[in-house]
């Protein structure tokens, strides 16, 4: 018989009695006990037995106590940026130290893998892809955020900082895998990678149809992009990028370990998670090359094009020259000059400088420099 049970039956017999010594009603002899609520970060919380979740969703500290006296299971404790109050009372009840508790609290940390004591720290970056009708100077293409997850013998504990890489998703997912999740905690582990590296595939994919955009748009006829455009996509593939590379290393590490680390049975499901990061990482990396070139090739433009209007403004500054020096030498008024006397000698100043005007531009226009 279970034991919590045979509790809840035998819980009311007490106050009762002391009810009736005391003189009062059984349905006054104590106040009920104030039911314990899960905090506002806790996501979701449940005991997995055997791979299968239990029903209902407890307080933390009763489905760790619960896995505790359970063979085979574990508790998954979800939380979304959390405050101090409540990592500290999460770090009481799971065993977690000064550091980890530290660590939780804040945001952007490199993607790592670490030790402290019985419990390993997964630090794993998330990203999404954010809708845009175009681009501008200040258009937010990615968005950014962390997921930690701690591991420990009977629980994983999974901390989310900022909107993207939910993790309801990957709940979902690998309970419809009991065999996979009957191997414990680093199931979960294993899922929460798996998810965040699909992500990065999916952006990856969003943001080659962007640089398609931005390709097409600097090479148009009619109108170039904008410099301030390309350099701003450019930051959000950066950002991107420092998000995805640094996890190659902690995924690894992982696969390589052997003491502490994933068990032998999610060995090669964390192989696979790796050969899809290295074809982000392989993706990403060509599209920083591919951006590089775009933006060279814009520059390239830029400086052609303030170098065509440059000799633009040099031709007509000759042409310009040539009727300013004529007007400049029959400005003189000098006593004797050859033609002041002359009837059409007006007119034919004005021939010659007209002359002279379309000389010049039909040889600046001939070599290209109108």
């Amino acid at each position: 018989m279970d034991r919590t049970a045979v509790r809840t039956r035998r819980g009311p017999r007490l106050p009762a009695l002391l009810g009736r010594l005391l003189g009062r009603p059984a349905d006054e002899a104590a106040p009920p006990a104030a039911r314990r609520s899960n905090p506002d970060a806790v996501v979701d919380c449940a005991v997995y037995v055997n791979g299968r979740r239990e029903p209902g969703r407890p307080h933390y500290a009763d489905a760790y106590a619960r896995s505790r006296r359970t063979r085979r299971s574990f508790v998954w404790l979800g939380l979304h940026e959390p405050g101090a109050a409540v990592m500290a009372a999460v770090g009481r009840t799971f065993g977690l130290d000064e550091l980890s508790v530290a660590q939780a609290l804040a945001d952007g940390h490199r993607p790592t893998v670490q030790r402290h004591g019985d419990v390993t720290l997964l630090v794993l970056r998330t990203a999404s892809y954010v809708e845009h009708t175009e681009l501008t100077d200040t258009s937010e293409v990615i968005d950014t955020g962390d997921v930690m997850v701690f591991l420990g013998d009977r629980f994983v504990i999974t901390v989310r900082h900022g909107a993207a890489g939910a993790l309801a998703p990957v709940r979902e997912d690998i309970q419809r895998r009991p065999g996979v999740l009957a191997e414990g905690p680093w199931a979960v582990a294993y899922a929460v990678c798996a998810r965040m590296v699909e992500l990065y595939l999916e952006v990856s994919g969003h943001l080659e149809r962007d640089l398609e955009r931005v390709e097409e748009s600097v090479f148009a006829r009619d109108r170039g992009a904008d410099i301030q455009h390309i350099y701003q996509f450019k930051r959000e593939v950066v950002e991107f990028k420092r998000a995805v590379l640094p996890l190659q290393a902690p995924l690894r590490s992982l696969v390589e370990q052997r003491d502490g680390g994933p068990p032998p049975a999610l060995q090669r499901w964390f192989v696979d998670v790796e050969g899809r990061l290295t074809r982000a990482v392989d993706r990403i990396g060509g599209y920083d090359d591919l951006l590089n070139s775009i933006l060279q090739s814009r520059l390239a433009q830029l400086a052609v094009d303030q170098n065509n209007d440059m000799r633009k403004i040099a031709a007509w500054a000759a042409i310009a020259a040539t009727q300013t020096a004529v007007a400049g030498i029959y400005g003189m008024n000098f006593a004797h000059m050859p033609e002041l006397d002359w009837r059409y000698g007006y007119q034919g100043v004005l021939l010659v400088m007209a002359l002279a005007a379309v000389t010049l531009y039909r040889l600046f226009r001939r070599s290209g420099w109108l």
